[in-house]
């Protein structure tokens, strides 16, 4: 059964600003959008996630999803609400991202059937461009004072902002119309701060297009959705190390699957909502569910269950939630031995740890030996209090023997994980 996008939207809390007539035209007929995402990296984060759901109820609900991929604005930047101008990338720079943000919309959207999604990238109608022939095509259907009068350019009058930057908009603009003569896209969407730039590209389609007001509501449409904050009202996407992003090289499955496990109570409402597929009566039981036993973060699981695979696999999801078993001891030595190397070191990455050589590690004469040789413990007498008492294991396996022979099959070639009580310890043998 198809959704209503605006009634989705509504419910769900993502919706912010839309033109009067876009909810007339969504119920009328299919309708193509689009949303533009800058190359700045190979890879998009959670902060873009947001906007890409915007797309995948869109098409949900029937429409035609476009995702436009800017190469030519890449180059400029947007300065919306940015402190300083951002460098210049590469043309071949440009080219890599483009390549690695292509890669992750397609899975996100179904690019087959009757709405197909569809990538466009707007290099390829601003590379034959001639400077005064985009002065001629686009550069005289705003005014100056139109331009100084949004709000991100406004907060960027203040520091200094290039006539590069500040043609930005009038680029987005044209994106917009391009797209709207070319492939009938009547709307354009994205996150709350591209208010400004998006109907500039409705302001430029009723001017080239000649009519009132009242005709660019027929024509062109615009429509944000709130920039996602946490509960006390701090910009969310970012852990301790940066962005959190929806490249598995730049962001393992198991950091981003923690990143969602760890989300304040406070938050979930809204993540759950924007994040995940989960309908209104889920999403209403599991906080229900949630309430009674906070404990248990169910929602936190359910969001990270949802976004974790749908970003990177079943299998993956299936991995972090045993690499997180490990990091609370409930994981066995099986469980250790499937991890591959990076998950395995980043779920240790806050463990003290030791290095011991090849040599030593070969020349302990038992267990005892071992841990003095490594410095897991300060004295061997320690160690072996600690082994009668029952609070020593390696691998996994309890030391019932000071004396114990050193025959331990090392993790990942070249690790062991001693277990001091309830704390960690993990040697490197190098």
């Amino acid at each position: 059964m198809k959704i209503n996008f605006i009634e989705e939207l509504r419910w769900r809390g993502m919706l912010q600003d839309m033109m009067p007539g876009t909810e007339e035209q969504l119920e009328k007929e299919q309708t193509s959008a689009y949303i533009g995402f800058d190359p700045t990296a190979s890879s998009l984060h959670i902060g873009n996630l947001a906007t890409i759901m915007l797309l995948v109820h869109l098409q949900r609900a029937g429409h035609k999803p476009y995702a436009l991929v800017g190469g030519a604005t890449g180059m400029i930047g947007d300065p919306s609400f940015k402190a300083a101008e951002r460098s210049f990338l590469s043309e071949e720079t440009l080219e890599i991202n483009q390549a690695g943000i292509r890669k992750q919309l397609e899975q996100f959207l179904d690019f087959t059937g009757s709405n197909a999604a569809e990538i466009v990238n707007n290099y390829d109608w601003f590379k034959d461009f001639s400077f005064l022939g985009f002065l001629r095509e686009a550069g005289k259907f705003l005014s100056v004072n139109y331009m100084m009068s949004k709000d991100s350019v406004k907060k960027r009058l203040e520091t200094g902002i290039s006539f590069t930057e500040f043609s930005y908009q009038l680029l987005q603009g044209y994106d917009f119309y391009h797209l709207y003569k070319t492939r009938g896209v009547k709307l354009q969407m994205g996150g709350s701060d591209q208010w400004g730039n998006i109907t500039t590209g409705t302001e430029i389609i009723r001017r080239k297009e000649g009519g009132n007001e009242e005709d660019a509501e027929r024509r062109a449409f615009a429509l944000t959705t709130p920039l996602v904050t946490k509960a006390d009202g701090t910009k969310f996407g970012k852990s301790e190390s940066g962005n959190v992003w929806l490249d598995a090289e730049r962001t393992s499955p198991y950091q981003f699957y923690q990143f969602w496990l760890n989300a304040a109570d406070a938050d979930c409402p809204r993540l759950i909502r924007v994040f995940t597929l989960l309908t209104k009566e889920e999403i209403e039981a599991l906080e229900a569910q949630h309430a009674e036993a906070p404990h248990l973060r169910i929602l936190q699981k359910a969001i990270a269950k949802d976004v974790t695979t749908r970003v990177h696999s079943a299998e993956a999801y299936d991995m972090a939630v045993q690499a997180s078993e490990v990091l609370f001891g409930k994981g066995t030595l099986e469980t250790l031995q499937s991890l591959d190397e990076q998950t395995f070191v980043q779920v240790f990455e806050g463990v003290p740890q030791t290095e011991i050589s090849l040599a030593d590690y070969e020349a302990a004469p038992n267990v005892t030996d071992l841990l003095a040789t490594a410095e897991v413990y300060p004295s061997k007498g320690e160690i072996r209090r600690a082994i009668q008492g029952n609070a020593v294991s390696v691998n996994k396996a309890k030391i019932t023997d000071p004396n114990q022979a050193v025959d331990f099959q090392l993790l990942q070639g070249k690790y062991l994980l001693i277990a001091k009580g309830k704390k960690n310890h993990l040697v490197k043998v190098i």
